[in-house]
This record gives C-alpha cells, sequence and structure tokens, in this order.
C-alpha cells in the first residue's frame, strides 16, 4: 500500500490510466446519448488523455509543479467534446490541489478529487445532473467520507469508487433520456474508467481486456434548436475568458469557455459556426477548430449500430486532417479521420488506433503530410498484428489526399484502389495561404514575420500584402503550367466575408475556366487552402 505518491509516481499513474481509458473507448461511445450525439465521447476523452500524456513525456516530472502543470496544461490543449472538456476543468482542479506540494499524500488526493469536482461544475453554466458532474461529485463526496481515516492513496481512490459507481448507477434516474436508452452517462462512465486506471497502476494489475459490446445505445433523437457542435482553441488572448464566454453565449447553448495561460477553449452548440468563429478569431489565434453536424453523427451512431452483424467491405480509408471543413469532406468520402497536420503531427498511436477501429480486413491511409509519412508507415507495419493489410499511399499535401479520396471505394480491393489514389494525387496541385512565422529569407524572396506567404505543393513561392493577393498569385502560378478545370477553396475563421466576396469575384473574372467551389472550416492557423485538378 502506498502511503505517498512521488511526482514521478504520479505521472506514471497518468500515463498508464491513459492506457487503461484506452480499452474502454469503444464501451464508452457506445453509450453515448446525452445530451446529444455529441461526437464519441470516449474517443473524445482518450484524445483529452492522450494530450496529458504527451505533456508528461515532456515535462521535469521529478518536480509536482510540472506533473501538475502537465496534467493541467495537456488536457486543456487536448480536450474534445462536452466530457472532454468538462474532463480538463477536473484535472485542472485536480492539479491546482497538488502543484505546491513535494509529494501525493491521501488527505491531498481527497482535497485534489474536492478541487476537481469544484472546478468541473465551475466550468458549466448550466450545471446537469445525471452527468458526468454527477460522476465526479460522487467520486469527491466517497473520498472525503473517508476523510483522516485513510491510510494510503489505494484506499481513497476504493473509497472514492465505490461512491462513483454508485452515482454513476443512479444517473439513468436524473436523465430521462438516459432512462429510456437503458444506459448510464457515457461521460461518467469514462470518468470512472480513468480513476480506475490510476488504481490499477497502484495496484500492479495488467490491462484488462477489451469488454465485448452488444450494442449501441439507442434512443429517439429530439431535434435541438442548435444543430452544430462547435469547439475551437485560440493561443494569445489578452481578453478574460468570462468576456469571451458572454460573447459566444448568445450563438447557442451547451456552452463551456475555459482557458489558462492566455489558451481559450470553447464548445458551444450553434446553428451559425462560421459567424461564431469569425467572431472569437478577433481575440487570439486560431489554433484548432472542429464543428459537427450533430443530427448526421446521430444517423451514423444508429447505423453503426445495425452494423455488427453485417459483413465489413475490403478496403476501409484513414486520412490525417485539420480544419473542420476538410474533415468534413473526407469524411463525406467514407474516411476515418486523424486529427493533425503541419504543426500537430499525429502519433504512430493515433493512426495505429484509427487503422484498428475500422472493421475492414484493408486499410488504406493517406498522411497528407510528409512528415507524418514515416509515423503512417510505423503504423501499418505494426498493425499486421492485429490483422490488418495497411497500404500507405504517401499524399504529402491535403490537396493531394482530397484528389485521392475521391476515388476511394470501401467495395474494392487495394491493388485495384492504390494505383488509381496514387494517380490522382500526383495530379493534384495544393496551394495554402498562411502567415510567416519570423523574418527569413528563402527561395530568393525577402519574408517578414506576419506577412501573408503562399505555398505550391508545400513550397514557399509567393510573398503578399494580403493572404488574398497570395492565393490569386499562387492560382495564377499554377494554371500557367497546365490546364486545370476545378478548384476546391477551404478559408479559414479569420477570413472576412467581404473580402472572400471579392477574393471569390476577382478570381472568377480572372480564370474564367476555372469552376471554384468554396467552403468554410479550412486547416488551422492557414487563410486558404486550395486544391485544384
Amino acid at each position: 500500500m502506498a502511503e505517498s505518491l512521488t511526482p514521478g509516481a504520479v505521472a506514471e499513474a497518468f500515463r498508464y490510466a491513459t492506457d487503461w481509458f484506452a480499452v474502454y473507448v469503444e464501451e464508452t461511445n457506445a453509450l453515448n446519448v446525452y445530451p446529444v450525439p455529441d461526437g464519441d465521447t470516449g474517443t473524445n476523452m482518450y484524445l483529452t488523455l492522450q494530450s496529458v500524456r504527451r505533456e508528461l513525456d515532456l515535462a521535469d516530472t521529478s518536480r509536482m509543479s510540472e506533473v501538475a502543470r502537465a496534467i493541467s496544461y495537456g488536457s486543456l490543449l487536448g480536450a474534445r467534446g462536452n466530457s472532454g472538456v468538462i474532463t480538463s476543468q477536473i484535472l485542472k482542479g485536480f492539479s491546482e490541489a497538488i502543484k505546491n506540494e513535494p509529494i501525493l499524500t491521501p488527505p491531498l488526493l481527497v482535497r485534489a478529487l474536492e478541487q476537481g469536482q469544484q472546478a468541473g461544475y465551475r466550468a458549466v453554466m448550466k450545471p446537469v445532473e445525471g452527468t458526468i458532474l454527477t460522476v465526479i461529485r460522487g467520486l469527491a463526496e466517497g473520498a472525503r467520507a473517508l476523510g483522516e481515516r485513510a491510510s494510503s492513496i489505494e484506499e481513497v481512490l476504493e473509497a472514492a469508487l465505490a461512491a462513483g459507481r454508485e452515482a454513476l448507477e443512479g444517473t439513468p434516474e436524473l436523465l430521462p433520456v438516459l432512462k429510456q436508452a437503458g444506459v448510464v452517462d457515457a461521460g461518467g462512465a469514462g470518468l470512472i474508467r480513468l480513476v480506475e486506471g490510476l488504481q490499477g497502476y497502484l495496484l500492479g494489475l495488467p490491462l484488462p481486456e477489451p469488454p465485448k459490446i452488444e450494442k449501441y445505445a439507442q434512443t429517439a433523437f429530439e431535434q435541438e434548436d442548435f444543430g452544430y457542435c462547435t469547439e475551437f482553441l485560440m493561443e494569445g488572448v489578452a481578453e478574460p475568458v468570462e468576456k469571451i464566454r458572454e460573447m459566444v453565449s448568445p450563438y447557442g447553448d451547451s456552452l463551456l469557455v475555459v482557458g489558462a495561460e492566455g489558451y481559450v477553449k470553447g464548445h458551444i452548440h450553434t446553428n451559425d459556426p462560421d459567424g461564431l468563429l469569425s467572431l472569437v478569431a478577433r481575440y487570439g489565434k486560431m489554433v484548432r477548430t472542429k464543428v459537427e453536424d450533430m443530427s448526421q453523427q446521430h444517423t451514423e451512431i444508429l447505423s453503426m449500430a445495425g452494423a455488427a452483424d453485417e459483413a465489413a467491405p475490403p478496403t476501409g480509408l484513414v486520412v490525417v486532417a485539420a480544419g473542420w471543413g476538410v474533415v468534413k469532406a473526407f469524411r463525406g468520402f467514407g474516411a476515418r479521420v486523424v486529427a493533425g497536420g503541419q504543426t500537430a503531427n499525429p502519433s504512430v498511436q493515433d493512426i495505429l488506433d484509427a487503422i484498428k477501429s475500422l472493421p475492414n480486413p484493408n486499410v488504406i491511409v493517406l498522411p497528407n503530410n510528409a512528415n507524418v509519412i514515416m509515423s503512417a508507415n510505423q503504423a501499418a507495419e505494426l498493425a499486421k498484428g492485429a490483422g490488418k493489410n495497411v497500404v500507405v499511399v504517401p499524399t504529402r499535401t491535403l490537396g493531394a489526399g482530397l484528389a485521392a479520396a475521391v476515388v476511394y471505394q470501401a467495395e474494392a480491393e487495394p491493388a485495384e484502389l492504390v494505383p488509381e489514389m496514387e494517380e490522382a494525387a500526383a495530379r493534384a496541385v495544393t496551394l495554402e495561404v498562411t502567415r510567416a512565422s519570423r523574418d527569413a529569407s528563402l527561395e530568393g524572396l525577402d519574408i517578414k514575420e506576419g506577412k501573408p506567404i503562399g505555398l505550391k505543393n508545400d513550397k514557399l513561392v509567393v510573398v503578399a500584402d494580403t493572404p488574398e493577393e497570395a492565393l490569386i498569385n499562387l492560382v495564377r502560378l499554377t494554371v500557367a503550367e497546365n490546364e486545370y478545370e476545378i478548384m476546391t477553396l477551404f478559408h479559414g475563421a479569420a477570413v472576412e466575408r467581404e473580402k472572400l466576396d471579392e477574393l471569390l469575384s476577382s478570381l472568377n473574372a480572372q480564370f474564367e475556366d476555372l469552376s471554384i467551389e468554396v467552403l468554410p472550416g479550412g486547416p488551422d492557423l492557414y487563410d486558404y487552402l486550395a486544391a485544384i485538378e
């Protein structure tokens, strides 16, 4: 029995708990019904914990302050979905309690769970019982009831889990939608698995076998007033979190806006994701965005429920992508998307998890970034142990990936698909407009920090005064070399509608033979992304 834990042991416990949680991701996803089918709760919470683990790997884990910062900061940056954001705030409260202490003792663990509960409730404008909040309250109350009688960390966790499980079992009585579906709350179940993982580390338990999922929760879906689950992460924010929360609150409900150290994370259900993202983009640098159509998600979840007994088609597709509009496009082609790209490369494990999550015996992977190709190849090798035949089509840009994904058909074999996808990728040209991160002289161009720059197939070729000028020059250079017919143009959240309209008018006037489709949700940190074919 552990009377205390060193900072290093706390870090190891959270790493192990992340692996423990991974076993139960699909089980947690299968419970998801409330408040609407808001993404995959298990996947969202797992991504949050993976971000914690990445920060712990970079931290000096001999110091509790650094461990606490990694847990708090990592969970904020990695938080996805309602439950992920609330989990990040629970972990923030937990971290605040332990950060100034040399070791974790039983009384300190009790206090940390209590502060986690308080932070979780504070994060939600209208706390709803029967959710993850009810479960963290149960965990904290169970630990507090043991109080000073606790002689070991294990005792505190056991008492917390006993009360937390009881609270979880009671969630259907607090939320009719859970009772109707015959399930407990998914976020609360995920939180129990996280704490079980911490306990498993202390007890030296092996990772459990994944539970068999009998069925996905199904319930009648009552259309919400606000149909798009919208998330954003900004950095360099000077305004108080409360001000940004107040500004976005008229846009919808299920609102969560939290922040720390200049970062602000937001989650809201709205009918105007473009307007909301354009508004908040004025107050910081947009690092990541996500928009999901929740009614479409509901249809997908119900189709998963009925798909278990059906034979999977021969070939699945995994792609790496960023930007909610780009991700939506790839999903429209039938792909499983791994979040990532420039400045945010996914790990080998991230890609491997996506490969293994598909029921198809064959999987094609599109890395869509030169820095991701090696990780994709490593994941493909590891997937052999899971009985998967994986082929990596080494796409180096999102435009090449989009062109390849258009050709994909789940019913075809890789031997037929891969040559066609490679050919389509080779024909496509990717144009990107972003901002220079520093002063430099590259490719014969004089670059100043913050200036718009244009890249063609990842090669810097344009410096301009405005993003729109940069894109027009990129298109001019491209069409001068070959005959192209179609351009799909994604724009970022910070692009103003007036500027976009002027750009489109200019492009149509100058390039009459080019058919242009304009879509929102381009990659984060980019003003424009265009794929020309």
